[in-house]
């Protein structure tokens, strides 16, 4: 059985349970063989912000995964040079599978916001040659219809899917944020996540978060 690779991919700063639920249904759903979850180590979308180190966004993952069999973690991007472009990651991915004789299809896994700037990607219509893309609708934000799809990606519909049964509730930004000011964030993390931030004192005296408005 040709069962599919989830690649979910972000800056994860922190994750947290929206991030988990995301994999999660995209494993159900597609049936997928397993999720990798790809810290992003330069995210080119924040040049010129502060993002935390990634070695300790790494260590988040790894705390946040642990115990699913379902879910592993990849450090590809960290132990690449430059900024963390996904193109490079889905053909070094698609590279070393075939390398190994392994020809399962990749699943870049969105949410329908980050969709919605993948025209602006680095090289979007190379990574729909290597992965297709699984998006998850957000409340209060557009789920772009067929012929969104056909403007921007014209002849490559049938590379999208969407994933139903829930909604992402909460965003990296607003924990951040919640965090700096001292606010604990059990049961909007994984507990080994929140005691990790608290016991690292992450994201506080940070006054620049609390002014930061709740977004992805």
């Amino acid at each position: 059985m040709n069962r599919g690779i989830g690649i979910l991919g972000g800056t994860f700063d922190p994750i947290h349970d929206g991030h988990l639920a995301l994999g999660q249904a995209a494993f159900d759903l597609l049936g997928l063989e397993h999720v990798l979850f790809v810290p992003a180590a330069r995210p080119p979308h924040k040049v010129g912000h502060r993002v935390t180190d990634p070695e300790i966004r790494c260590r988040m993952v790894e705390l946040a995964i642990a115990g699913n069999p379902a879910f592993e973690l990849s450090r590809i991007e960290l132990e690449r040079p430059g900024l963390s472009y996904t193109i490079d990651t889905l053909r070094a991915l698609a590279a070393e599978r075939a390398s190994r004789g392994a020809s399962a299809e990749l699943t870049l896994i969105l949410s329908v916001e980050s969709l919605l700037g993948l025209p602006e990607w680095e090289d979007p219509t190379g990574i729909l040659d290597v992965a297709r893309v699984a998006a998850l609708p957000r409340p209060g934000t557009p789920t772009p219809d067929r012929a969104w799809l056909r403007r921007h990606f014209p002849g490559r519909e049938d590379r999208f899917l969407y994933l139903d049964g829930f909604h992402l509730s909460h965003a990296s930004r607003e924990l951040r944020a919640l965090a700096a000011r001292g606010r604990s964030l059990r049961y909007l993390v994984p507990d080994a996540v929140a005691d990790y931030i608290r016991r690292e004192a992450l994201y506080r005296g940070r006054p620049e978060l609390i002014l930061e408005r709740p977004s992805e």
